[in-house]
C-alpha cells in the first residue's frame, strides 16, 4: 500500500518533505513550540503569584506546572507548534490544511470523536474502579458548583483541545501522511506510534508503570492512526485526544501521562487504593499505565480493523509527487 496520500490529492506543484527530515523537523517544531510556550507560562505564573525561581528552575517549574493557570498557559502554548507545522505545509510543501487532515465535516467529526474519547476514558476508569483500584477522596464540583470551581475546568477544556489537536497535527496529520506517501500505511502507523510513545516517555522517572504506559501509548498511536485512516481526516482523533486528557485530569482528578493538576475535578476526585497493584492503577503514570487501558485500546483497535479501516484508507495516488 505504498504511494498513498491519506487526506488530499497531490499536484505537480506540491513538495514532499523527506521522511527523516519530517521526523527531525517534527521534534524541532515540538521543542521550539515548548520553548515559545514558556513566555505565556512565565507571564501567567507572575499574574497568578505562582513562584518560579530562576535559580532553582527545575523543581520550582515542576511545582508550578501542577497549578491550573500555569497548566492552561502551557496547553495554549502548544498552538506555537501547530503554527510552525502550518507554516511549513503552506510555505515549503505548498499545500493547504486539507493535506494534513483538516477536511470536510470538521465540527461533526470533532464532536463525535470527543464523545468516543469520553466513553473510552470512562470505560478505563470504570474497569479500574470495579477491580478495586480506586477510592473516592471527594465529590466533584457538580455537588456545589460555582464560577470559581467551574471556570478552570472550562479553560482547561479549551487548552486540552489545543494540546490534543496539536499532537495529532504533528503525528497523524503531518508525519504519518508523509511516511504513507513514501513507504505505505503500515510503516506510517508503526513509526508515528513509536515516536508518539517516545515523546511521552520523558514525563516521569523510570518505573514499572512507565513501561506499560509507553506500550499503551503505542497502542493509542495505532488506534489514532486507524481512526484517522478510516475517516481520511484528523478531526475525529483531535476530538478523541482532547476528551481523553480533559476527562482524565479534570473529570476524575487523575494524572495525565504522569502529570497531576491541582484543581477540584468535575465528576469525582479519585485516588489509588492502598495496596492496589501498579499494573491496575498505572502507578505514577496514571491510568494510561494500567492494563485496563491496554484491554480497552486493544478492543478499539480490533474493532477498527474488523470494520476495515485499512481497506478504507485507500487515499489518493501520488504519481505527481516531487
Amino acid at each position: 500500500m505504498a504511494g498513498i496520500e491519506l487526506y488530499a490529492p497531490r499536484t505537480g506543484r506540491h513538495r514532499r518533505t523527506w521522511t527523516w527530515a519530517a521526523i527531525v523537523l517534527g521534534f524541532i517544531f515540538i521543542t521550539l513550540g515548548q520553548v515559545l510556550s514558556l513566555f505565556p507560562v512565565f507571564f501567567v505564573a507572575k499574574l497568578a503569584h505562582i513562584p518560579i525561581d530562576p535559580a532553582n528552575l527545575g523543581p520550582s517549574m515542576q511545582a508550578a506546572m501542577t497549578k491550573w493557570p500555569v497548566v492552561a498557559a502551557m496547553l495554549f502554548g502548544f498552538a506555537f507548534t501547530a503554527l510552525l507545522i502550518f507554516l511549513w505545509v503552506w510555505l515549503f510543501e505548498r499545500r493547504g490544511l486539507r493535506a494534513i487532515g483538516f477536511n470536510n465535516d470538521g465540527l461533526k467529526r470533532f464532536g463525535r470523536g470527543f464523545l468516543i474519547g469520553l466513553g473510552f476514558l470512562a470505560a478505563v476508569v470504570g474497569l479500574i474502579w470495579a477491580a478495586g483500584g480506586y477510592r473516592i477522596e471527594a465529590a466533584g464540583v457538580w455537588a456545589a458548583p460555582s464560577v470559581a470551581s467551574v471556570l478552570p475546568i472550562l479553560i482547561l477544556l479549551a487548552g486540552f483541545c489545543i494540546q490534543g489537536s496539536t499532537e495529532e497535527i504533528v503525528m497523524r496529520g503531518w508525519i504519518m501522511q508523509i511516511i504513507a506517501s513514501r513507504h505505505g500505511i503500515i510503516w506510517a502507523m508503526v513509526v508515528n506510534a513509536i515516536l508518539f510513545s517516545l515523546l511521552h516517555g520523558m514525563n516521569i522517572k523510570p518505573e514499572p508503570g512507565l513501561m506499560l504506559g509507553l506500550v499503551n501509548i503505542v497502542l493509542v498511536g495505532v488506534f489514532f492512526s486507524l481512526y484517522a485512516i478510516r475517516e481520511q481526516s484528523i478531526w475525529g482523533v483531535c476530538g478523541w485526544h482532547a476528551a481523553w486528557n480533559w476527562l482524565l485530569g479534570l473529570g476524575f482528578g487523575l494524572e495525565v501521562s504522569g502529570n497531576p493538576i491541582e484543581t477540584p475535578p468535575l465528576v469525582v476526585d479519585l485516588t489509588g487504593n492502598a495496596g492496589a497493584p501498579w499494573w491496575l492503577t498505572g502507578g505514577g503514570f496514571g491510568p494510561e499505565g494500567s492494563v485496563m487501558t491496554t484491554l480497552v485500546l486493544g478492543a478499539g483497535i480490533a474493532w477498527l480493523v474488523w470494520k476495515g479501516a485499512l481497506k478504507q484508507g485507500e487515499g489518493y495516488p501520488v504519481e505527481a509527487a516531487v
